[in-house]
C-alpha cells in the first residue's frame, strides 16, 4: 500500500479548510449528509434512464453512528457508492466535485437536484477528525475500497471488504484541547440537534440509535435501558407541501417547531414561485415584538436553504430593516453559493428573491388592513414604530412603500386611521393634513393649538410616538396634500377677512409686543395676536422645520447639539388676560414683565417643555397673588 500526495495545491487548499473557510466546525455533518444526499440520488437518477434499475426509496437511508468508547463517529449511506478511480479523482483532489460532473453529465428531473458543487465539504470532516477513513462499493462493482487519510500529509487507497452498495465514513475524533471541545460530535444529543438544524429537509431518513429508558415489565420503579433506531429528520418540508393539504395548524405548529417566537403569528405567508429564479417561502406575520426587537442585540434575517439544507441562519439581505419583524425561511436551488456553502454570492436572483418576498409582504399587510382590521391594529402595536422609521430611514427611500401601511390615531374617529383614510374623508375647501404632537393622546386632547381647527371640523391625527414627526417631515405629504402641524404659524385656514382684521390688530399691539419680546430676550422668535385660540388666554407656535416635539425628542438623544425650535408666544387677544396686558402696558411696565415671564412659563408648560428657573416662576406667581 503506497501512500499518495494531494497536489501542493490541494495541500494548501485543505489547510484553508481545515483553519478558514468554515466558521462553525459542527457544519462538516451537514456537508458530509449532504453528499451522503447526493449520492442517493445519483442512484434515483440512473433508474430513470435504466430499465434494469429499480429504485425503492425506502430502501435507502443515511445513517450516523456515535462511538464514544473508540471516540469515532460513522456516516453510511446506501447510495450509488465509488469506484476506485471516483475515490482517487473525487477525493484525491480537493474541490474536484464528483456531484458537479454528474450534475453536468445527467438532466435533472422531478423537482431533484444535487447539492453538492464544490467537492471541498468533504474535507471540512478534518476540521473534528484526526482521520477521515472512506469505505465504498460501487454501483455495479465486485470491489470496495478504502480510502484513508491524517489530513495534509496525503492518502492510501486499497481493496476493503464491503457487502452492500454505498460508502461508509468512518471519523476519528480529535482530543478536546483548552478550547475546543470535540467529544460533542459524539454525543447523541448534540448530533440530533446539528442534524435537525442543517439537514432537517434532507429527503432520505437519516438514522441514529438512540438511547432511550422504559420500565421494567412488572415495575413500577424500575428502569431498564435500551436502544432503538430512530429517523431524525422530517424528509418533507412543509413549504415543499401543496397549500391546500397544509391547514393553519401545520403552519403555527412549523413556526413554534423552529422556534421563530413564542407568540402565535398573525399571518402566514406561503410562497412558491417556478419562474427565472425558483424558490419556495414560508414567511411569518408576528403579534408580538421579540425582547431585543428595539435593541442592537436583534438580527434580522430569514433562515435561507439551498434544496433543503441550511446555508444561513438570519440572511439579513432577504429583509429590509422596516420588514425586519418578518420570521420564515427561504429554500431555492438556483443559488450562487460560496465555497463553504455557509455565504451567498451576492447576485441577481438573491435580489430578485427579495424583491418579490418584500412585494409580498407588504401587499399581506394591506390585505389585513382591508379585510381583517383588528388583527391589523394588534400587529401595528407592536411593529407600527418600526414602519414609521422605515419611512424616516434611508432618506425617505422607502417612504412610497410604507406610507399606505402606517396608522395614527384620529381625533374624529378615536382610533387609529390609515393616511387614505384620512384624506378620503377630508372637507373639499381642506388644504392640509392636520397633526399635533405630544406625550400622549389625552395631552394632545388638551392642546389650546387644536381649538380653532377642530372648530373648522377638520380631523387631526395625533403623534405620540417620537419617531413619527421625523417620519411625517421626510413623507412632506400623501396624495398631494402636505402635512401641517396644529402649532404650525401659519395654519391656512384663516379666510382673508381675518386675516385683514388680525394685521391691523397686530399694527395697533405692535408696542406690546415688541416690548414683550424684548423682555424674553432671545426665547422667543416672535409675540404676535393668536389666530387659532378660542378659549385659552396663551400657547406656543413654531416656524421653521425643528417643532417642540423634535426640540424635546433631540435634547434627550446622548449628542444633544442643543437644537431649539423657533417659538412665537400667542395671546388670545379675546380673552380677558389681553385687556390685563394693555392696562399694565400703560400704566405699569414692571407688572407687564411679570405677566409676560408667567405666560411664557405657562406655555412652556402646556407643551411639556421644562421652566428655567421653577423657583422664580414660583415667586412670580406668589406676586400676582399678594
Amino acid at each position: 500500500m503506497v501512500k499518495k500526495q494531494f497536489k501542493a495545491e490541494s495541500k494548501r487548499l485543505l489547510e484553508m479548510m481545515i483553519n478558514s473557510i468554515y466558521t462553525h466546525r459542527e457544519v462538516f455533518l451537514r456537508e458530509l449528509v449532504s453528499n451522503a444526499s447526493d449520492a442517493i440520488d445519483k442512484i434515483y437518477y440512473k433508474a430513470l434512464t435504466d430499465d434494469a434499475l429499480s429504485f425503492d426509496k425506502d430502501s435507502y437511508f443515511i445513517k450516523v453512528i456515535p462511538d464514544k468508547e473508540n471516540r469515532t463517529l460513522k456516516i453510511i449511506d446506501t447510495g450509488i457508492g465509488m469506484t476506485k478511480e471516483e475515490l482517487e479523482t473525487n477525493l484525491g483532489t480537493i474541490a474536484k466535485s464528483g456531484s458537479l460532473a454528474f450534475k453536468k453529465e445527467t438532466e435533472l428531473k422531478d423537482g431533484y437536484d444535487i447539492i453538492g458543487q464544490f467537492g471541498v465539504g468533504f474535507y471540512a470532516a478534518f476540521m473534528v477528525a484526526d482521520v477521515v477513513t472512506v469505505i465504498s462499493k460501487s454501483l455495479g462493482s465486485e470491489e470496495a475500497y478504502k480510502w484513508e487519510s491524517n489530513g495534509a500529509d496525503g492518502y492510501t487507497i486499497e481493496t476493503a471488504e464491503k457487502e452492500s452498495i454505498g460508502t461508509e465514513i468512518i471519523l476519528k475524533i480529535k482530543e478536546n484541547t483548552e478550547d475546543e471541545n470535540y467529544d460533542e460530535f459524539i454525543e447523541e444529543y448534540r448530533l440530533k440537534s446539528i442534524i435537525k438544524k442543517y439537514s432537517d429537509f434532507i429527503r432520505y431518513p437519516i438514522k441514529m440509535d438512540v438511547s432511550s429508558s422504559r420500565p421494567k415489565e412488572g415495575s413500577d420503579n424500575e428502569f431498564e435501558e435500551y436502544v432503538e433506531e430512530q429517523v431524525i429528520n422530517s424528509m418533507v418540508p412543509i413549504w415543499r407541501k401543496n397549500k391546500s393539504e397544509l391547514t393553519d395548524e401545520d403552519y403555527a405548529n412549523f413556526y413554534a417547531e423552529k422556534r421563530y417566537g413564542f407568540d402565535k403569528p398573525i399571518k402566514h405567508i406561503h410562497i412558491s414561485v417556478d419562474g427565472t429564479v425558483r424558490y419556495n417561502a414560508i414567511l411569518y406575520i408576528p403579534e408580538k415584538t421579540p425582547f431585543d426587537f428595539y435593541s442592537k442585540e436583534f438580527e434580522k434575517g430569514l433562515e435561507l436553504y439551498s434544496n433543503g439544507v441550511l446555508i444561513m441562519d438570519k440572511c439579513s439581505d432577504l429583509l429590509p430593516d422596516h420588514f425586519s419583524f418578518v420570521k420564515g425561511m427561504v429554500d431555492s436551488e438556483d443559488l450562487s453559493l460560496n465555497i463553504s456553502r455557509e455565504m451567498l454570492q451576492h447576485d441577481r436572483q438573491l435580489k430578485l428573491i427579495s424583491k418579490n418576498i418584500n412585494k409580498k409582504i407588504k401587499s399581506e399587510l394591506q390585505s389585513l388592513i382591508k379585510n381583517e382590521r383588528e388583527k391589523y391594529e394588534e400587529f401595528y402595536k407592536s411593529f407600527g414604530r418600526q414602519l414609521k422609521y422605515g419611512v424616516y430611514n434611508e432618506f425617505g427611500a422607502n417612504k412610497e412603500v410604507l406610507q399606505d401601511l402606517i396608522m395614527f390615531y384620529s381625533s374624529k374617529e378615536k382610533k387609529l386611521v390609515t393616511l387614505d383614510e384620512y384624506v378620503s374623508r377630508m372637507p373639499e375647501e381642506q388644504k392640509y393634513i392636520y397633526y399635533a404632537s405630544g406625550e400622549s393622546i389625552d395631552r394632545i386632547d388638551k392642546l389650546p393649538q387644536a381649538e380653532f381647527v377642530s372648530e373648522k371640523g377638520y380631523e387631526i391625527l395625533y403623534f405620540t410616538e417620537d419617531i413619527d414627526e421625523f417620519a411625517i417631515k421626510m413623507l412632506m405629504a400623501y396624495k398631494e396634500k402636505e402635512f401641517k402641524s396644529i402649532s404650525s404659524g401659519d395654519l391656512g385656514i384663516e379666510g382673508e377677512e381675518n386675516k385683514t382684521d388680525s394685521e391691523s390688530e397686530e399694527n395697533e399691539s405692535k408696542e406690546i409686543f415688541d416690548y414683550m419680546k424684548n423682555i424674553l430676550a432671545d426665547k422667543v422668535k416672535d409675540v404676535r395676536i393668536s389666530k387659532r385660540l378660542k378659549s385659552h388666554p396663551v400657547c406656543l407656535a413654531t416656524e421653521g422645520d425643528i417643532s417642540i416635539e423634535m426640540e424635546k425628542i433631540l435634547a434627550a438623544m446622548p449628542d444633544n447639539q442643543n437644537i431649539k425650535a423657533d417659538k412665537v408666544l400667542e395671546i388670545n387677544k379675546n380673552h380677558e388676560v389681553f385687556e390685563s396686558l394693555k392696562d399694565a402696558f400703560e400704566n405699569d411696565k414692571e407688572k407687564l414683565e411679570l405677566y409676560t415671564k408667567l405666560l411664557y412659563n405657562q406655555a412652556l408648560l402646556i407643551e411639556g417643555l421644562p421652566i428655567q428657573d421653577p423657583v422664580e416662576f414660583s415667586n412670580d406667581i406668589c406676586k400676582i397673588m399678594v
